[in-house]
Formats: C-alpha cells, structure tokens, sequence
C-alpha cells in the first residue's frame, strides 16, 4: 500500500511542485492549503507523514504541529522561504522530524521524505535486546521508552539517538557519530538540527525529574551510567 503523505503550503504552485515528486515516487498525495485544512485532515485520516510549510496566514506550521504533536508521533518535515537558524531549531524542538529551506530541489524533498520514512517505520534490530539504565527503560521491539512508569513520547529520530546514547553508557558520542548512526539514511543533517533533537530529548526527560544525557563539551555527549 503506498505512503500516505498530508502537504501543507498555502501556495497552490508549490503544493503542485511537491505533489508532482512525490506522486512520482509512488506515494498517496494529499494537500491543505491552511492550518486549520491540515488539522481537519490529520483528524479525518491520518497520514505516514506530514510536509508543512511554516509561514501561513491565520495558523503557522509551527502552531499546527503543536497541535499535532498534542495527538500524535507523524513524522513531520518543515518547509520554509526563511532561512534563519531559529526557526528550524524551533521547528525541531516541538517535535519536527526533519527541514528543508526554500527553494529546494525536488530531489532533495524525496529524499528527505524517504530517509524520515525510513526512521519512522523501520523495525530496530531484532539482536537488539531492551536497554536498562537505572530507572529509564528502551524497548526496541515496542519502540517505547520509559522514565520510571512514564512513557516519554520519542519522534522516530528521537528514539534512534537515544537508543545510539544507551548502547554505551559513559562512551563519548561525537557529533559526527550520532549524525551517522541516528540519521541513517540521511546526508543533509546540521549540527544545530543534532543539538535542537538532543535537546528536546534531555527536556522530555527533565520532566520526570531526570537528566540522564551529559553535553561534553568541545566533544559531543554521552549517557550517564546513572541517571
């Protein structure tokens, strides 16, 4: 059954841009030309991922995936003509998958689409047994991660760096490292779009009460061997 696949923009001309390289490559295309159209959308059915553009009259991208993020995990990758640092670390830390900056190849969007799709539903290594460190717990079968007896609410890419972070704990991670193993797939990752998901990740976690992942600084991070 092909990918279902929910694009946001409320210009008509890229909506078609995006449709056409999608369709191309097999996946069920479904547009919104507004937030509120994207969010009536993701209720009616909700797709394997969602393509949002961040600057839209009335209800922004960011807004939506709030909201979004408030009922579900979707993997969602950002769109915008703006080309500041802020906006695509904000886009990241309230839950985005993945961003790409106006104008884009089409390749590049397929791409990126391909390597978030990947992520997101790709089983884990069935080798890979269930990691414990103190109280937190990674189930890779189940991809579900607890803090004690909440359950964190991890996007694709999330779960992956903390599953890199769990496999050795006390080991330094660089920045490189992590890129390559939690973002397999993928060529286009910043440094800033790694720090902006760890950073989500060690929040998720301060709100049990835990700060279980350790910045080195100069170097990269690491898992503390009691968090």
């Amino acid at each position: 059954m092909a990918r279902r696949i929910l694009v946001v923009d409320d210009d008509p001309r890229l909506r078609e841009v995006v449709r056409y390289a999608l369709a191309r490559e097999g996946f069920e295309i479904e547009e919104a030309g507004d937030g509120h159209a994207a969010i009536a959308a993701c209720d009616a059915r909700l797709p394997d991922l969602v393509v949002l553009d961040v600057v839209m009259p009335e209800l922004d991208g960011i807004e939506v995936c709030r909201r979004i993020r408030q009922r579900s995990k979707v993997p969602i990758l950002f769109l915008s003509s703006r080309g500041e640092e802020v906006d695509r670390v904000l886009g990241l830390e309230l839950g985005g998958d993945d961003y790409v900056t106006k104008p884009f190849s089409p390749r590049e969007l397929v791409s990126r689409v391909k390597a978030v799709l990947r992520r997101s539903s790709e089983e884990p290594d069935a080798s890979h047994s269930t990691l414990q460190l103190g109280d937190v717990r990674l189930d890779p079968h189940e991809v579900r991660v607890f803090a004690g007896r909440t359950e964190l609410e991890l996007t694709a890419t999330e779960f992956r760096l903390l599953q890199v972070l769990m496999t050795k704990p006390g080991r330094v991670y660089t920045r490189d490292e992590l890129m390559t193993r939690g973002y397999e797939g993928t060529h286009f990752v910043s440094g800033r779009t790694l720090d902006s998901h760890i950073r989500r990740i060690r929040k998720k976690f301060k709100d049990t009460g835990r700060d279980p992942i350790e910045t080195v600084h100069g170097m990269g991070f690491r898992m503390r061997k009691e968090p």
